[in-house]
């Protein structure tokens, strides 16, 4: 009896034992609510393969889709003081960084990399929507300033990759202050003569986009990314009028002027290492063949 009780039973209870499924196996459409499975999607870049939605990237994914051969080096971004107001809403805000901090394993809501695209040398400065709401502080426009400098002192062309709510309420006019900071830092890179270009992903708001988002040589935006300064709701309410449809969606402002081109993430690499190889490389794409001369014999007089 112990013997069926102790072995017998624990063998066909694990055969008919059903199997737990990991939670994280797959993942739902924000946008059109589609089930996809987990390597499906991370195969597809994070684009749902029903609608076509761009999801978000981490910084590392976004970083290692556009360097050759997702290779590239970060660099230590400067320190600045984590709560220097003090502030306390309905938490205090050193615990809502100690939260971010812990949940996405970043000091702050940028990483600011270096290494090549098409064989350019190139810095990027990509937003972390993770770590909250990509909201730019002191620490962001520390970033932006830091990989300006840098895109400086190595002559090479800077792109930034925002995806943020725009400024960060707990920092109070230190974080407005970052707005003028930054535009500074990009205004040095452009009459330096470097390429600035700015990738605008889903979303791109706030005084992100009203400071150095909107001032790329070249603004580039992912497929259905939201991009404006106050949101639609706000601007409806304020104007007391209806929106026309996708208002503040890329293809929407790229039919406006406000941006120079809609790029799928899957063509993203091949784009921009051809984008920058126009802007770095001056010279004439292929071998110049002169033109022979011909002597045309001036008209005999009748």
């Amino acid at each position: 009896m112990n013997w069926l009780r102790n072995f017998v039973r624990p063998k066909i209870r694990a055969i008919v034992r059903k199997r737990e499924v990991p939670e994280n196996l797959w993942e739902t459409c924000s946008d059109c609510g589609q089930m996809i499975f987990h390597r499906e999607l991370e195969a597809n870049l994070r684009v749902c393969t029903e609608c076509g939605f761009h999801m978000r990237l981490t910084p590392e994914a976004r970083l290692a889709l556009l360097f050759d051969g997702g290779e590239y080096h970060r660099i230590e971004l400067p320190e600045v003081p984590s709560d220097p107001l003090r502030f306390r809403d309905k938490r205090r805000y050193a615990d809502r960084l100690k939260d971010a901090r812990s949940k996405t394993g970043e000091n702050d809501a940028i990483v600011v990399a270096h290494g090549k695209i098409g064989g350019v040398n190139t810095v990027i400065a990509a937003f972390n929507f993770a770590f909250l709401g990509g909201s730019m502080g002191m620490a962001v426009g520390e970033g932006i300033v830091a990989a300006a400098r840098l895109a400086l002192l190595q002559e090479s062309p800077f792109v930034v990759i925002p995806a943020s709510g725009g400024a960060r309420m707990q920092e109070g006019v230190l974080s407005l202050m970052q707005m003028a900071r930054t535009t500074v830092a990009v205004e040095e890179v452009k009459e330096a003569g470097l390429p600035y270009i700015v990738l605008l992903t889903n979303p791109t708001t706030g005084g992100v986009t009203a400071s150095f988002a909107m001032l790329g040589d070249l603004a580039i935006a992912e497929p259905g990314a939201i991009i404006g300064f106050a949101g639609a709701r706000v601007i409806e309410t304020t104007i007391r009028e209806s929106l026309p449809e996708e208002f503040q969606r890329s293809e929407y402002l790229l039919q406006h002027g406000m941006i120079d081109m809609v790029v799928p993430r899957s063509e993203l690499r091949d784009t921009m290492a051809r984008v920058l190889g126009l802007l770095r490389n001056r010279g004439p794409a292929g071998d110049v063949i002169p033109i022979a001369r011909t002597e045309i014999a001036p008209p005999r007089p009748d």
